[in-house]
């Protein structure tokens, strides 16, 4: 088994139960295994402005899937939730799923990029993986508890 966390969000219809059902929808992946939930958050939009704010949050799963047939597993999530990929980065979306870092694994090719390039910058993905895993060393990038102190987390709120 391999320790991977995925981010998980949403800003249309059910924001909340969107992402609430894509955890249990990790959980039934084959070969997989939902190890953890970290808290709701609700967060401002990042690069198109004119939308929704977010419910993001990350899941630590154990899986023996490879890094491909796991992002294959995601995008299957992602359209069952009614998520279109029509070439509009950061954008709205039903469901947005994000493989962030697989444990031992690091990885560049024309469909995957591992651990995700853009962690570093992006509150929305530190506030939840730092409630899961503060100390976690992102290979390249440095530990989540680092990452999460030199990023504007103004507008983030953790949710109830």
């Amino acid at each position: 088994m391999t320790e991977a966390f995925i981010a998980l969000g949403s800003n249309l219809g059910d924001a909340r139960g969107q992402v609430l059902g894509a955890f249990d929808a990790l959980d039934r992946l084959p070969h997989t295994r939902l190890l953890e939930r970290s808290p709701l958050f609700l967060t401002p939009p990042w690069g198109v402005l004119d939308q929704p704010a977010f419910i993001n949050a990350v899941g630590r799963i154990d899986t023996t899937l490879s890094p491909h047939d796991l992002l294959d597993a995601l995008l299957g999530i992602e359209r069952a939730a009614g998520r279109v990929r029509d070439g509009e980065r950061w954008g709205p979306r039903t469901l947005d799923l994000d493989l962030l870092h697989m444990d031992g694994v690091v990885l560049s090719d024309d469909r995957l990029t591992l651990p995700h390039p853009r962690i570093a910058d992006r509150a929305f993905v530190l506030l939840p993986l730092h409630a899961m895993a503060p100390g976690l060393l992102l290979p390249g990038q440095g530990r989540v508890a680092d990452l999460l102190a030199a990023v504007d987390v103004a507008g983030c709120e953790r949710l109830p």
